[in-house]
């Protein structure tokens, strides 16, 4: 007698937190991710940090047996916030604060923690350099034809979308697809910014800093190989080169002197994103010119109607804008109650119909949590959005974390 046939499409935070806590109970899976595996090289570069919230992200580590080896991985950006107006005086900082407590969000580098996660799954269980074309249901029972294209088909009983915004699983329970959020996005990196540029590591501080105002903002967070991650966000209601197009570019010298764009900021906060262009690895055309990338969100509640033998988990569930930190936590939250779904639901030797009997009422129950949850986080990122990137942002969030108690 087969076993249900489980597939996990996509091995971010989600899809490793599922693998690892399946594999935790003896439960087989397949895990395909579109990415080729990561070097050791290219896990150790910089990357965006994430901060893990108790009751959600910590949560999942600590299901995981990771809490230790999370620790390890959190000592690169500190727990501190300095919150300046577009011409980079400060307004807020708790970077000097000899009262501050660290918080219940510790910060870990992207890689770091799927590297930790992937630590947690077998390396045989992981397809590497799989794109899923399309999905679809075969008629017979729940289940899932696979599309990997030159790489074949294959079929799952449960079917499990952890593949991001673009999700091709989510075309399986509805056609809502993402939308522009009104943000347009450039991602910049300066690695030893101590050494190279210390007035401006001074400027941000050991943690993340925010330059806020006009309806834009420059934010940094500190990360491995004493690095800075600069993140410029241009509110813009419509999208760089038109409607449909996903990457952009514009030129340092239009980002920095367009008054529509950064011109109006302050020369600190210029300098600070001039260094990145200047720095990062990935600006390598002339002229500095760099990629612009529009943010998307699906609609805040966004629902579908149930279908056994498939769900999705994460941003394809789910997506929203970063304002308020939440996607990764939802993402391995998602995860670990989908997890313990699945465990309920198995028994060895069971066939696949008694598995998806017993598993279908618990997914439609995991699946209206999951959206009620999102929701609330949506809204909580709308309002974080709409005082970060109001025209007066930086008193806005000033004024938000001197309410908190985190002033001196």
């Amino acid at each position: 007698m087969m076993s249900p046939r489980i597939a996990i499409i996509g091995a971010g935070p989600a899809g490793l937190t599922l693998g690892a806590l399946l594999h935790k109970h003896t439960i087989p899976f397949t895990i395909f991710e579109l990415r080729q595996k990561p070097t050791a090289e290219e896990v150790a570069k910089p990357s965006g940090m994430l901060d893990l919230h108790e009751g959600s992200g910590l949560a999942a580590i600590r299901e995981c047996g990771l809490y230790d080896d999370f620790l390890k991985h959190t000592g690169d950006c500190a727990e501190t916030q300095i919150v300046a107006d577009k011409d980079g005086n400060i307004l807020y900082s708790d970077e000097d604060d000899s009262n501050n407590r660290p918080s219940d969000r510790p910060e870990i580098a992207r890689h770091a923690l799927l590297a930790i996660l992937s630590s947690k799954v077998p390396e045989a269980s992981i397809k590497w350099g799989y794109k899923l074309l399309s999905a679809r249901p075969t008629g017979v029972s729940t289940e899932t034809e696979l599309d990997f294209g030159h790489q074949g088909k294959r079929t799952f009983d449960l079917v499990i979308g952890a593949d991001g915004a673009w999700s091709a699983v989510r075309a399986l329970l509805t056609d809502i697809r993402p939308q522009y959020a009104g943000t347009q996005s450039i991602t910049l990196t300066i690695e030893n910014i101590s050494t190279r540029y210390p007035h401006l590591a001074a400027l941000i501080g050991r943690g993340s800093f925010l330059s806020l105002g006009l309806r834009h903002g420059v934010i940094t967070h500190r990360g491995p190989r004493d690095s800075a991650r600069v993140y410029v966000f241009l509110t813009a209601d419509e999208m760089f080169g038109g409607e449909g197009v996903r990457v952009a570019t514009v030129t340092k010298e239009e980002l920095l002197s367009d008054e529509a764009l950064l011109g109006r900021f302050g020369d600190s906060v210029k300098e600070l994103v001039a260094a990145g262009v200047a720095c990062d690895e990935s600006v390598e055309r002339p002229g500095g010119v760099v990629d612009v990338k529009p943010l998307y969100l699906l609609p805040i509640g966004s629902t579908w109607e149930h279908k056994p033998g498939v769900t999705i988990v994460g941003d394809a569930a789910h997506l929203m804008c970063p304002w308020a930190g939440e996607g990764v936590n939802l993402a391995m939250c998602d995860a670990l109650f989908l997890a313990k779904v699945i465990v309920e639901a198995w028994e060895d030797g069971q066939d696949v119909s008694q598995f998806q009997a017993a598993l279908d009422p618990l997914l439609r129950q995991f699946e209206e949590d999951m959206v009620a949850r999102a929701k609330e986080k949506a809204e909580e990122t709308v309002g974080n959005g709409q005082m970060m990137f109001g025209e007066n942002g930086a008193n806005g969030m000033a004024e938000f974390f001197l309410s908190m108690g985190q002033g001196q």
